[in-house]
């Protein structure tokens, strides 16, 4: 059964839809900052935040022009770092939900912890470098709550179980490493691929039924993480949200399939359909309510 989108009241505004930041980018990584932002918009949020180098900064106000960013005043630096923590927990004091991740680059374990503590834990989608950092880091899985998700693909969740980079062995037995995974954190955890999985200790395991082989593309986990993150700002419980995401990502991808051919979509596509996917959703979710 697919849990309800949260309600959009006619009479509603932009301060009533939930906001969220999103931690991402480096220098020739703005792409992901910008997919990652803009799948949260049209998810939706009523403000999204961007927290990132001041070096992207002339191609993030491009790319997405609805962000708000936060942005170091260090021109020359690729990534964010230590001393960057002060801008990043200002940031999230006005935010509902975090994304913290796509396209951060290197050194992320040096500042992620004290981040999170300063951060006052609000709701939290971990992806891409921030994975990677986390996995450096173990013993933070132990202290994730209900609160976070984690989106690993196979390689990063191999490397979350302590597995190297075996990606063989998380795709071999998929539902056995989720499980896994769910044993050493109390987090969300969205187990990307062919039947992408989401599960929490204590909750049943969702096998996501929408999707292709056309996501198989750099950036489409970018745009999933936002997603995510917009529906926490918004007010859904992130087992909830993780599972609704899953499916509108899908769905969206479904939809460019149709149109163009698994081959030729790409991944800044699936933004721009996410209108049809959100709609095919609450349809499907009022069927199974």
């Amino acid at each position: 059964m697919l849990p309800p989108l949260p309600p959009r009241p006619r009479d509603t505004d932009k301060s009533k839809m939930g906001r969220v930041l999103v931690v991402a980018g480096s220098r020739g990584m703005a792409g992901a900052a910008a997919l990652c932002a803009e799948a949260a918009m049209r998810s939706g949020c009523g403000y999204v935040y961007v927290a990132t180098v001041g070096a992207i900064s002339p191609e993030l106000t491009a790319a997405v022009p609805s962000a708000i960013l936060r942005c170091t005043t260090d021109r020359d630096r690729a990534h964010l770092a230590w001393d960057d923590v002060p801008m990043l927990v200002d940031a999230a004091r006005t935010s509902d939900a975090i994304v913290v991740g796509p396209g951060l680059g290197e050194g992320v374990e040096s500042w992620l912890a004290e981040f999170l503590v300063r951060a006052e834990r609000r709701p939290t989608v971990f992806d891409a470098d921030a994975l990677n950092a986390v996995a450096r880091r173990r013993e933070l899985l132990s202290a994730f709550t209900s609160d976070q998700v984690l989106t690993p693909h196979s390689g990063e969740a191999a490397r979350l179980l302590g597995w190297g980079d075996d990606r063989a062995r998380v795709e071999a037995s998929r539902h056995a490493a989720i499980s896994q995974l769910c044993t050493i954190t109390e987090a969300n955890v969205v187990l990307k691929g062919a039947g992408t999985l989401v599960a929490r200790r204590g909750r049943p395991t969702y096998v996501n039924s929408t999707g292709n082989a056309g996501l198989a593309k750099a950036g489409s986990g970018d745009v999933l993480s936002g997603i995510v993150g917009a529906l926490l700002a918004r007010g859904m419980q992130a087992y909830d949200a993780a599972i609704a995401a899953t499916w509108i990502h899908g769905r969206a991808a479904d939809v460019l399939a149709d149109e163009t051919g698994e081959e030729s979509y790409v991944s800044s596509d699936l933004a721009r359909a996410l209108g049809r996917a959100f709609s095919d959703y609450a349809a499907q979710s009022a069927e199974t309510h």
